[in-house]
Formats: C-alpha cells, structure tokens, sequence
C-alpha cells in the first residue's frame, strides 16, 4: 500500500492489497490481500472488493457493490480466476461482478469509461467493452460480450453465452435469447431485431451518408423476401465493401452459441 492513499478507520485492507497514489477507501470497505487497485480510484463506502481483482484508475464503486467475489457456478472450485474493471468505469450502488471461472474464459472484464447502474448483475466471464451503459436492474448470465458503446436498457436479462455487437441497443425490459447484431435495436420479450440503433450512431459521430448506406443494407439483409442464407449471400455480394456493413457481415459469420436475433 503507498501512504498517499487514503483509508477509513473503519475500512479493512488486507496485507498483500495493492493501492495505487489517491486511492480513496471510503467507511466499511473491505480490500482482499489480491486486490489491486489503480491511481485515483474510489470506493465510496460498505464496498466490498475480494478475489484476483484490478480496479482500474479512476474508476469508482459505490455503497454495497461487491466485485470479484466468487461466482454462482456450481462447478468452481475456488480457483485464482479474475475480475478486471476498467479506468474511469462507475459501478452504482448494488452491482454484482463475479470473477471468472477455470471452465470459462478465467476472468470477468468490464472496460474503460462504462458505466453500470444501480443494481446491475455481471455474471462470470462476462466481457465488456468500452463506453458501455447498463442501466438499472439489467442482469446477464455468464459469458456474455457486450461490445462498445453498447447500451443495455433497465431491467434487461441476457441469456448466457449471448454476443451483443459494437454501438447495439437494447430496449428496456426485453429477454435478450440470441445474438444482437452491431448497430442493432432490439426490444421485447422475446427480444425481436426492430431497427438499427441510428441515434447511437448518431452520438458515434457517423456521418449521415454512411448511416443511409447501413440502412440500405440492412433492410436487405433483413427484408422478407427470400430465404436469410440467400439475403445475406446478396447483401454480402452488394454491401460487402462499406466496413460498417462488413462489421455486421463478420459478426454473423463468427461462432455463436446462441444464434442471431431477426427482425420479424
């Protein structure tokens, strides 16, 4: 620990728990001995840190969150699996964030500068990316990868093992089954693909010709007419090139565990 931090009397940090210089631990904390936690990092109060963790700088946890605690996987063994949250990420108050497990990937990964809501559930071997907003009471199984700029609305459940793609939306309250392509909407219960997520790409600073060309090959690709293996072979032939398309296209011919969500 370096003396720069800053520790409440009634806080507890284990030897072995590395601080970096401005670390705030707030009243009621508790540091496991393999924490690190970076530069300028806060955790405001009744925080409880544990396990193989990093806390990236600047990032800040609120009252009653708990990250890298063991996860709720039957089959662990208490192995030295991870947990990595990264620099300026906001963990609100309630959050959940298990570590990894030796089955899975071996490590819980949130990115940079996202920010989690209160009471939201990261479950073991969850990847986020960066500049992704989870708002509240949203929960998601284990494995999933979320990508960045993702925007997951209130009380979402994602099924585990689901692929949510770069700049994606989901819709509030909606049961997330299958994969959500880049750029997508989605909403409901089941989730259905409703349109792409033009405001997120908007706020990406896309430009407006590059949207109307995505959106063109979107509704090819997802139009009515024909069989999808056909559409996406068409799509793929005519829109192959524009790399926003060929984002999407990349996406669906990568592995899945839990298939693509469609438009209806």
């Amino acid at each position: 620990m370096t003396d720069r931090s800053s520790i409440h009397p009634t806080a507890i940090v284990a030897h072995g728990a590395e601080l970096g210089p401005g670390v705030e631990i707030g009243p009621f904390c508790t540091v496991g001995p393999n924490v690190v936690i970076e530069g300028g990092a806060k955790l405001v109060s009744h925080v409880v840190v544990e396990g193989h963790t990093r806390i990236g700088e600047g990032a800040q946890l609120f009252p009653f969150c708990t990250v890298g605690l063991a996860p709720q996987d039957l089959k662990y063994k208490n192995e030295p699996t991870r947990c990595e949250i990264g620099a300026r990420t906001l963990v609100r108050e309630h959050c959940t964030i298990h570590r990894g497990t030796a089955t899975g990937t071996g490590v819980t990964r949130v990115g940079t500068d996202c920010m989690l809501m209160a009471v939201v559930h990261v479950a073991h071997d969850c990847q986020l990316g960066s500049n992704v907003i989870v708002a509240n009471n949203a929960v998601m199984g284990g494995h999933v990868s979320i990508g960045d700029h993702a925007v997951v609305g209130g009380a979402v459940a994602i099924h585990q093992f689901v692929r949510i793609g770069r700049a994606a939306m989901i819709g509030g309250v909606s049961g997330v089954e299958g994969d959500v392509i880049p750029f997508g909407s989605v909403i409901g219960n089941r989730a259905r693909l409703a349109a792409l997520n033009v405001i997120g790409l908007r706020r990406r600073g896309f430009d407006k010709a590059a949207i109307q060309r995505l959106h063109i090959a979107f509704k090819a690709l997802f139009g009515k007419e024909g069989v999808f293996a056909q559409r996406l072979a068409s799509t793929r032939a005519k829109f192959g090139d524009d790399p926003l398309v060929a984002e999407i296209l990349a996406f669906i011919d990568a592995p899945s565990h839990r298939g693509l969500i469609r438009a209806e």
